[in-house]
């Protein structure tokens, strides 16, 4: 039984285009490539994939490409419903805090997207749990994390960030949470890089890492035309490759990523 919180639910139907997110802005773009930058280098050949909160398939098309068994779990109906068009991977309806799938079945679980919406520590524990007992000892658990600063980046560097919505920002600073605006994004969970690692170390997982995915020049992505997009992302690219580890730099991405290896 998926329980999905029914703003969530709602913010995704009726609200969000989740299928081109990732590429009809500069900085999904940037997101998307730099994520797909870090996957190939992490995956192994040809592995058994589980996408949970795959949502449309935007990752799971080309890991399918790639030449990895895809299966994707989601649990927005709609999402589910458009993925299986795509045809070369398998996508069904399901939780991230219960999956179907048995022990030890799959060499790499995805969670590109669950964490983001739980917005519960005990969920977020479950949610981790869940990937490393259905993926085999010696694999991996992959998990983004939107950054706590994340919003205070965009306002601050678009111009928006006022004395007033300054204040706004308070409650996520301290707790992480943001609640959900009929004008902008749903409920959710940011993010410390450092607390995405504690997360990953207390279910077990080992040899983590938490890497920044967009690096500094996300804000000139997020604002950027089409056409100036296709003239930064190069640039933006490198600049994260190099930052993406740097302690000091590491928040500067509006995402991070993480991995841990399931012990043997």
């Amino acid at each position: 039984m998926v329980e999905l919180d029914p703003l969530i639910r709602a913010f995704y139907r009726d609200r969000y285009v989740e299928d081109d997110r990732l590429a009809r802005s500069g900085h999904g773009r940037l997101e998307f490539l730099r994520t797909q930058e870090l996957l190939r280098r992490w995956l192994p050949p040809k592995s058994v994939v589980l996408d949970v909160g795959g949502a449309t398939g935007a990752h799971a098309r080309w890991l399918a490409s790639d030449g990895h068994h895809v299966t994707l779990v989601d649990p927005v109906v709609e999402h589910v419903q458009q993925a299986t068009t795509i045809g070369t991977f398998e996508a069904v309806v399901g939780d991230a805090r219960h999956l179907d799938q048995p022990d030890a079945s799959v060499d790499v679980t995805l969670l590109l997207g669950p964490l983001y919406h739980l917005v519960e520590a005990a969920d977020r524990a479950q949610a981790l749990s869940e990937a490393a007992r259905v993926t085999r000892p010696g694999g991996l658990v992959v998990a983004a994390g939107i950054n706590r600063y994340a919003g205070l980046l965009e306002y601050g560097s678009s111009g928006a960030l006022t004395e007033t919505n300054e204040r706004e920002f308070i409650e996520a600073f301290e707790t992480g949470r943001n609640h959900d605006d009929p004008n902008g994004f749903t409920n959710a969970y940011f993010h410390h890089a450092d607390e995405l690692t504690a997360e990953f170390a207390a279910v077990g997982l080992a040899d983590i890492e938490t890497l920044g995915v967009e690096g500094p020049a996300i804000t000139v992505l997020h604002f950027a035309t089409p056409e100036e997009a296709d003239t930064l992302l190069p640039s933006a690219i490198r600049l994260a490759r190099r930052l993406e580890a740097d302690p000091r730099l590491i928040s500067a991405s509006f995402h991070f990523l993480a991995r841990g290896t399931v012990g043997q």
